[in-house]
């Protein structure tokens, strides 16, 4: 009898399944599905090809994939592998409390392939359940003030290691990053700052009095363990993140995913200080074959002499900085940029940093077994974030457990980095 097992069958997101088939017949070809639907309705799938051993046995863990989405031993392949149907769709968790994703699993035979997949019946099948929360996280909403967003916390008394959780452009609220942050023990404020509730609809400046604001709330929280907190940031959140980190004294430790060492679009303010911005040349903007949007050669040199009015002076930062760069990041030279501001910190005699470079990565570094979303709509544009299929993986398996070890590091005093 053919058996399809997945282990645990429940789990959060960012944790590893055990994928086994049994029964099939000695060297049986056959083919693994995965897919899910998100909460909009959109559809994800993946499938790879396998070859049963002498006792009509597949184990993911150590067999490799013939073909299909990926190639080669990858045990959770078949889940940072799934592509959107509908084309420029990133998976994103909106409702991380309530429900997980319903991942479907099924096991067909190759010969099936002279038909649809979705049309033959499947030999074996089971659903896994990918959770954003661990079991006693608290989710509580956020109207503090002027602060909008979300405040995840572990379950237990605490204190625990507070960290502020940003994203970029595409504005609104997003919470699955800062409730597996607070599913592995840290308390998480996931902040908007325009395009959700009463904020401004569409970004204007960077007002850090707002962000001072929030760090603040964080702080006097009773279960938040001082003198610092901490910061995870992608993109124009990893701008503010850079910047939060130069002014504010209560930034300890900042995670800073493919952001730049410079201010641009939109000016920075600061108790009534303006810092203006490096404007987009938009003729230096590329566009590709597939009418995407490539801006990672649109902001000139940054260091140039004319433009070092617009870099942060991360030298003045007491900070600890970890920079995560996905050297095939289409939006932003990423890896220039951390280069730039390392340089800063060295030609003043700092060593308050670590640097993550990755071959093959782009722009959307997630928590680990997130799916590549290498183009997607945003601002109503469409955008190429760039990125190979397994080495994007292999960076955000690699760099969620270092940004976990690096937070713990900075954040607890005196306490191991252990995951």
């Amino acid at each position: 009898m053919i058996q399809l097992t997945a282990t645990p069958i429940s789990a959060l997101a960012d944790e590893p399944i055990h994928i086994q088939a049994t029964g099939l017949n000695p060297l049986q070809m056959v083919v693994f599905e995965a897919s899910l639907k998100d909460e909009k309705e959109n559809l994800f799938h993946s499938q790879a090809f396998y070859r049963a051993n002498e006792v009509g046995e597949v184990d993911l863990e150590c067999d490799p994939a013939l073909g299909g989405d990926y190639v080669g031993v990858h045990p959770m392949g078949l889940f940072w592998s799934m592509k959107p149907k509908k084309i420029m769709t990133r998976l994103s968790k909106r409702d991380v409390i309530n429900s997980p994703f319903q991942v479907q699993l099924k096991l067909y035979n190759s010969d099936d392939l002279h038909i649809r997949l979705p049309l033959a019946a499947p030999k074996a099948s089971l659903t896994v359940e990918r959770w954003y929360v661990a079991p006693g996280v608290t989710r509580t909403q956020v109207q503090e003030g002027r602060i909008r967003g979300a405040l995840f916390l572990p379950p237990g008394d605490g204190p625990f290691p507070g960290v502020l959780d940003l994203f970029g452009t595409g504005g609104g609220l997003m919470e699955f990053r800062a409730s597996l942050l607070a599913s592995h023990g840290f308390a998480s404020l996931a902040l908007a700052y325009f395009g959700y509730a009463d904020l401004p609809p569409q970004l204007e400046k960077i007002d850090l009095d707002y962000f001072e604001e929030a760090a603040n709330f964080l702080l006097s929280h009773p279960k938040v363990l001082g003198p610092g907190i901490g910061i995870v940031s992608l993109c124009k959140g990893a701008e503010i993140g850079l910047s939060m980190a130069v002014h504010l004294k209560q930034i300890t430790a900042a995670v800073l995913i493919n952001g730049p060492n410079f201010i641009f679009s939109h000016p920075h303010e600061y108790h009534g200080q303006v810092f203006q911005a490096l404007p987009i040349p938009l003729h230096l903007v590329s566009i590709n074959a597939l009418g995407l949007l490539e801006f990672c050669n649109s902001f000139g040199d940054p260091q140039a002499e004319g433009n070092r009015r617009f870099l942060f002076p991360i030298e003045k930062s007491q900070a600890q900085f970890l920079f995560i760069v996905g050297e095939e990041d289409k939006t932003l030279n990423s890896k220039a940029s951390a280069e730039g501001a390392i340089e800063q910190l060295r030609c003043n005699g700092k060593n308050n940093w670590t640097l993550l470079s990755y071959p093959g990565a782009g722009h959307l570094i997630e928590p680990c077994y997130a799916p590549l979303c290498s183009g997607s709509w945003c601002s109503n544009l469409p955008i190429l974030w760039g990125g190979e299929v397994i080495r994007h993986a292999s960076a955000q398996e690699h760099s969620w457990k270092e940004i976990q070890k690096f937070l713990r590091k900075h954040l607890i005093p005196g306490q191991p980095s252990l995951l």
